[in-house]
């Protein structure tokens, strides 16, 4: 191993380390009463070399969206490659691709909404907020892409298929936030699952053509 990718491994490292350490201490203070000085101190680094990683709390913040943004757009793109017989079983394996991809980090999913509907966006630098919207609109254009085939087929209702993906992913991030508030009042009751059920299928039931 040379000397520049032995570098380039501890720079990926100490980045991996700050980002564990932020998830605990969003997830313990939240946001807003999070600092730097409290990651720096959960790390067991310098606030000074906090800030060789990440130029502000919110491009820390926003830098734990990506990896769950990653995985959407896996989870996504590989339901739109699946074998499947009918349009209407690609998109029960949508519905069921948005379980696991809120059971992959719930903590960051409910996070990355909370940044996407903030002021935080204008604080990010150019590079992360181009990263984020390039893995967003993949994974919209995904989404749509697997209704389209069931507009083409006959079996969809025919409305633009990227206004129906953004209305699936806003029923998602809703439910979600919406179930995550409730929690925080009675932490005994999760009826996240169960809601986001009766949601997708409500759903399913606006979208497939009436047969005659």
């Amino acid at each position: 191993m040379g000397i520049q990718e032995r570098k380039e491994r501890e720079k990926e490292r100490r980045r991996q380390q700050i980002m564990v350490a932020a998830k605990r201490v969003f997830s313990e203070k939240g946001f807003n009463k999070a600092t730097m000085e409290d990651i720096a101190h959960e790390a067991e680094l310098s606030p000074g070399t906090l800030y060789l990683y990440f130029k502000n709390k919110e491009e820390l913040y926003a830098s734990l969206s990506l990896r769950i943004l990653q995985y959407l757009l896996i989870r996504v793109e590989h339901v739109d490659t699946e074998d499947v017989p009918t349009p209407e079983e690609k998109v029960k394996s949508l519905m069921n691709a948005m379980y696991d991809v809120y059971e992959f980090d719930p903590l960051i999913i409910i996070n990355m909404f909370h940044l996407q509907s903030s002021e935080t966006l204008k604080n990010l630098s150019p590079e992360l907020m181009s990263e984020i919207k390039t893995l967003s609109q993949k994974s919209i254009g995904a989404i749509a892409k697997i209704f389209e085939q069931g507009i083409k087929a006959g079996t969809f209702v025919d409305h633009h298929p990227v206004a129906l993906a953004d209305i699936f992913w806003s029923l998602f991030s809703g439910v979600v936030l919406w179930e995550a508030s409730k929690k925080i009042i009675d932490d005994q009751k999760d009826y996240l699952k169960k809601t986001l059920e009766v949601a997708f299928e409500i759903f399913y039931r606006g979208l497939v053509k009436e047969r005659p």
